[in-house]
């Protein structure tokens, strides 16, 4: 039976060894990649502006480090290595590595071809075959399958892993170099080797396409609205916020806010939109320690204030997401409904290089209004529905389902 609102792609229940710990991936950490790019990152909260404190952790740094070292390397390289050497290359790799040694997922070098595809990904236009990337334990994962492109199609589900990209190991590869390997235009194929918790790898044979996903999609039911955000872009707010006053002027009894499978985004989008609902209320705290240096709060027109709201969430639900999701849950604007999120929570910036470049850097580790952090434990849902197999092949959407039922 068909349900009345179109839901994102089902993501399958993962079968995963019991101590894997799933930590977000790059939202780009949504690093994008829709593998398209996105086939990407988990987008990270991507601050604005925002969180903009310099950091005291690394004041005992030295203002400039001492390359004496690397021109040694850069001689033995330039005068022994039997092969072609570029410069720009050479140059990428120092700037790359300085970004790698910090040790963390989300904070990335890109040159400045990468850095164009980035910010396209983040607006939602991208050639590829339309799935979040992430790295955990050294293994690219996929974050979120996106509806209706060649992923999802596929049959590829939340927390897959890619063993193998075509003939190549993908193990140990970043989000970056995997996107650069599984983007292509429309029409060629990709092969993925995948591991499914602990079945046997299987192959599949994807033919890309061209991505472009709105951000938002709306419409009405039964006399229930339903609000789906599929990532939180630059026009997300504006676009969304019309849309929630489309519904209210219908005059719905109830609201479906639909974030799974979101990998997230601006972390100002996210704001605005649980500004719909919240009205001049904490959003998304910063601490260092067990003090709170900075704090969000939502505009003063909350739209939807007080209207009965169910918020979808699954495991492709992180950081932007995930932080819209946590503030209406601690505020208890809304009822969070699904399966427990990804687990993001930090903020990242992206700070541009005079070669054209840019650099992904975290910034901050943020916090629920309640102070609580979701870094790898995810929000977890106040009524918990999930999807089995039989559900899934029968393109069953229990979830919704739900929701619809506690609004009526």
């Amino acid at each position: 039976m068909k349900t009345p609102f179109p839901p994102p792609a089902p993501v399958r229940p993962p079968r995963l060894p019991k101590q894997l710990n799933l930590r977000d991936a790059v939202a780009l950490g949504l690093l994008v990649a829709m593998v398209s790019f996105v086939v990407g990152n988990r987008w990270p909260a991507l601050s604005s502006g925002w969180f903009g404190q310099s950091s005291v952790v690394n004041q005992d740094l030295p203002e400039n480090l001492d390359y004496t070292e690397v021109e040694q390397v850069y001689d033995l390289l330039r005068l022994n290595f039997d092969g072609q050497l570029n410069q720009t290359d050479l140059l990428d790799g120092l700037k790359r590595g300085l970004a790698e040694a910090a040790g963390d997922d989300y904070t990335v070098y890109f040159n400045e071809e990468e850095a164009a595809q980035f910010k396209n990904d983040l607006n939602g236009t991208f050639s590829g075959i339309g799935a979040e990337l992430g790295v955990e334990d050294n293994r690219l994962i996929i974050v979120a399958p996106l509806e209706g492109f060649p992923a999802a199609a596929a049959g590829l589900r939340a927390k897959d892993a890619i063993i193998r990209i075509n003939d190549e190991d993908a193990a140990g590869l970043s989000v970056e170099a995997a996107v650069s390997k599984i983007r292509g235009p429309k029409g060629t194929d990709i092969t993925l080797t995948i591991q499914r918790g602990d079945d046997k790898p299987f192959e599949l044979t994807i033919t890309r396409d061209d991505i472009t996903v709105p951000s938002v999609t709306s419409r009405v039911e039964d006399g229930i609205g339903y609000l789906r955000i599929s990532r939180f872009g630059e026009d997300t707010v504006e676009v969304a916020r019309q849309a929630a006053q489309s519904l209210k002027d219908q005059n719905v009894r109830g609201v479906i806010l639909d974030l799974r499978n979101n990998g997230g985004g601006y972390l100002d989008g996210a704001v605005g939109v649980a500004g719909i609902w919240l009205d001049n209320q904490v959003v998304v705290q910063q601490k260092q320690g067990d003090t709170v240096t900075d704090t969000r709060r939502s505009g003063r027109q909350p739209i939807l204030k007080g209207m009965s709201t169910i918020v979808l969430i699954n495991e492709g639900s992180a950081s932007a997401s995930e932080i819209v999701a946590g503030a209406l849950q601690d505020h208890e604007a809304a009822v969070i409904l699904g399966a427990t999120s990804f687990g993001k929570g930090s903020v990242q910036e992206l700070e541009q290089i005079s070669s054209g470049g840019a650099l992904k850097v975290t910034i901050a580790r943020w916090y629920t209004p309640d102070g609580n952090t979701i870094d790898q434990t995810g929000i977890k849902p106040d009524i918990e529905v999930t999807l089995s197999e039989a559900d899934i092949e029968a393109e069953r959407d229990r979830q919704l389902e739900r929701a619809k039922a506690e609004l009526s």
